[in-house]
């Protein structure tokens, strides 16, 4: 199990992206949560094993394609925190 967090910069708030994402997640075998940051980026942090994980974030780059600038990951491991795909506010 792995655990990856991202950061999407570009017009990445107010646009739906957290809640395109979470409907992206119920697709897949992960868990984790998406927020909106006050610096105007979106934060992501999601467990599963790597190959479902490269599959969602590729999934949620490709849908959200038109409004990312820039996308920056960090992979860990798991520690197993989360129950589900949650957005936080």
């Amino acid at each position: 199990m792995q655990r990856q967090e991202a950061y999407f910069s570009g017009r990445v708030q107010g646009v739906g992206f957290r809640y395109t994402t979470r409907s992206i997640a119920t697709r897949f075998a992960v868990t984790g949560y998406v927020e909106n940051l006050p610096d105007g980026r979106v934060h992501l942090i999601a467990e599963g094993e790597p190959a479902e994980l490269r599959a969602f974030l590729a999934a949620v780059a490709d849908e959200m394609e038109p409004n990312i600038r820039d996308m920056t990951t960090d992979v860990r491991p798991a520690n197993g925190e989360f129950a589900r795909f949650e957005i936080r506010t």
